[in-house]
């Protein structure tokens, strides 16, 4: 079972939903349950942030390699054409989260393209600051 925050659903959703028909690719990262109001286990992993697809962009272009964005342990990817299927293309990690029009919900995949169910939970992460 993977965990996703509601919040976070529906920002990916809406970013798929805004850049169709192209495709968006978002790296997600996790906090644990202990610091989120939930009845999980305190160590579950709940996905909770994500990274800007465009953040590193000048970077990328540059280099040929993203080197703004942190390791993530999961992604996020849109497939406008419907086929909410794991590609080879899908940049792999140890949970995928994929979605297709009508923008509604999200299918999650593990590294090796095997589905894994998936809870939205409804808590809200805690709040971060730059300082």
């Amino acid at each position: 079972m993977v965990y996703i925050t509601t919040g976070l659903v529906d920002v990916l959703l809406s970013m798929a939903d805004d850049r169709d028909p192209q495709g968006v690719t978002v790296g997600l990262t996790v906090t644990t349950a202990a610091d989120l109001d939930t009845d999980l286990d305190p160590e579950t992993p709940v996905f909770t942030h994500f990274y800007h697809p465009d953040a590193g962009g000048s970077v990328q272009a540059v280099f040929g390699m993203d080197l703004a964005s942190p390791r993530t342990q999961g992604r996020f990817v849109s497939h406008p054409d419907g086929d909410d299927r794991l590609r080879k293309r899908d940049d792999l990690h140890e949970v995928v989260f994929v979605a297709v029009p009508p923008w509604d919900a999200v299918v999650a995949y593990d590294r090796s393209g095997s589905e894994l169910p998936v809870q939205v939970v409804d808590a809200v992460p805690p709040s971060e600051s730059v300082t």
